[in-house]
């Protein structure tokens, strides 16, 4: 990551999160009383060169089980505050310490599940060439409404091309996407389908 890249967003996540936190300590009394503990949902992301680092987010779906034991589908699980979270992008508040610590961008190729990282394909993989980010080229141009090859064609095409100016196009093109709440799950799902490689996703 260049000198400058990275000075903007340690001087960026932590202002947002002083000005912010009114909004974040709302927001957290909230999920306390109407989904419960744990208020953070943590999980472990491939970072650059893939290294595994922990994100935060708020969490936006209960732990209902079933009948035998395992986790009720996404659509089951997920809540109204929840809903309400992830349409305006408040679930991803907390990952401006991921950022303020350096393992996250505020701009780059999102950070999946580890469980990918053994299924992209040579070329897919350089999305891991670049820190991941809070938003990025694939976001502000279909966000989780458009398939996986073409998501990740525009997470390398980031990295080719990317750019403080690049950067600053993609940040106030996220703010507009969000107010419209545009492409936030992928039709018929509740949030996106699991990718499960490249030749069943082409199929």
């Amino acid at each position: 990551m260049s000198f400058s890249k990275r000075a903007f967003d340690l001087v960026f996540s932590l202002l947002a999160l002083i000005l912010l936190s009114p909004i974040i300590l709302l927001l957290a009394a909230l999920i306390r009383i109407f989904i419960g503990t744990p208020i953070l949902f943590t999980q472990h992301r491939p970072g650059y060169k893939g290294r595994a680092f922990l994100i935060y987010k708020f969490r936006t779906m209960t732990n209902r089980l079933a009948p035998d034991g395992s986790l009720l589908a996404d659509a089951e699980r997920l809540t109204p505050l929840g809903r309400f979270l992830r349409a305006l992008s408040l679930d991803e508040l907390p990952e401006l310490f991921n950022i303020l610590r350096g393992e996250m961008s505020f701009v780059g190729p999102r950070p999946l599940v580890m469980d990918y990282l053994p299924l992209y394909s040579i070329e897919q993989a350089r999305r891991h060439d670049v820190v991941p980010g809070l938003t990025g080229w694939a976001q502000i141009n279909g966000r989780n409404s458009i398939d996986w090859p073409t998501r990740f064609a525009m997470d390398v095409w980031y990295v080719d091309h990317r750019s403080f100016w690049l950067d600053m196009k993609i940040i106030l093109i996220t703010a507009w996407k969000v107010i419209k709440r545009e492409g936030i799950t992928q039709q018929g799902q509740a949030t996106i389908e699991y990718f499960r490689g490249n030749n069943k996703t082409q199929d």
